[in-house]
């Protein structure tokens, strides 16, 4: 397959829509341009490429860190995952992955297979129909925004309000104690918030 016919992508966050509840996007963004495509998943693969994208440490493996593990024990990794969509509208992906002497094509949802991604250092692709059909330009995005011709999408942080109330030690316990809870949005969040504290001494 030629590059022309895809274009890599980066993972640039979690999204929720404050208007629905319990409705995540992940925001893919082209590498090299400003083109991005949200893909609407569920709660438990949002926590877990937050998980990853924060650097939470788990007290056990998440399901998609265990495929990974299951995949380097018999000698499996990714090469890259491709990002397609049905005639119905529907993401899902293809993982490429090798044994060493054969490649293989491994069917998935969209969310699954960028999970699994960005722990293999994985490149992610989405192929051009796809990116012509529904990549959007974050500006013009923006102005949709404002003429409500879409919903509101905002990033989930915690309440400012509270944050500043509390020192880096006790912000680092929380964390903690979400993490060991599996409140693995929570802790993301906190973990954020500490850095952020933390860069401004």
């Amino acid at each position: 397959m030629d590059l022309s016919d895809k274009y890599k992508v980066e993972v640039l966050g979690i999204t929720y829509n404050q208007i629905e509840s319990g409705v995540y996007a992940v925001i893919l963004q082209e590498v090299g341009g400003t083109r991005r495509i949200p893909i609407v998943i569920g709660y438990p693969e949002a926590q877990a490429i937050e998980c990853k994208l924060q650097e939470i440490v788990t007290p056990r493996p998440l399901t998609h860190d265990l495929m990974l593990d299951m995949m380097h024990k018999f000698n499996l990794h990714i090469e890259e995952v491709q990002i397609k969509r049905s005639d119905t509208g529907v993401f899902y992906a293809d993982l490429k992955m090798t044994d060493g002497k054969n490649v293989h094509n491994i069917d998935s949802r969209a969310s699954d297979a960028i999970a699994i991604a960005i722990r293999a250092n994985a490149d992610i692709y989405v192929m051009a129909d796809v990116m012509s059909q529904v990549g959007f330009e974050p500006e013009e995005m923006r102005r949709e925004a404002e003429n409500n011709e879409v919903s509101d999408l905002k990033i989930k942080t915690v309440s400012r309000q509270r944050v500043k109330r509390k020192t880096i030690e006790e912000l680092t316990k929380e964390m903690e104690e979400a993490a060991a809870s599996e409140n693995y949005e929570l802790a993301a969040e906190l973990k954020a918030k500490i850095e952020k504290r933390r860069t401004k001494k």
